[in-house]
């Protein structure tokens, strides 16, 4: 049986799958708040278990969690070249740079995900592809 059309003064309602999609990707940018509350890897642990429970459900997803995960790998790996660099002082005003770089930077792909755009994250080394 096919479903009857729509009267000609109604417009289709937007499909709850795209809505979910949309959702799951801001979680992917999103989660890696995390990292506020569980420090060392709390930014890394929340895309990473976003991204490996959804990405096969959608591409949109996957590219939003793999654009995440490279992010917080390399500011991962900038905050361990910082904290050496903590020996000579330098690497406590680059430490405090990067948490505000990574917070900023995950709340405006947050909200662009949100309006249905991709984001680009600066200074991103990209290890997945």
């Amino acid at each position: 049986m096919e479903t009857p059309p729509l009267p000609a003064n109604q417009k289709p309602t937007a499909t709850p799958v795209a809505s979910e999609v949309r959702t799951w990707c801001v979680l992917c940018h999103a989660s890696a708040l995390l990292g506020l509350f569980f420090h060392f890897l709390g930014h890394l642990l929340g895309p990473l278990i976003v991204w490996l429970v959804k990405r096969g459900d959608s591409p949109e997803i996957d590219a939003h969690g793999k654009e995440s995960l490279n992010f917080q790998l390399s500011m991962l790996i900038y905050d361990a070249i910082a904290a050496i660099l903590c020996i000579v002082l330098i690497g406590i005003p680059i430490l405090i740079i990067l948490w505000i770089m990574n917070t900023v930077f995950v709340i405006i792909a947050s909200i662009r995900a949100s309006e249905g755009q991709f984001y680009r994250y600066p200074l991103t080394i990209r290890f997945l592809n």
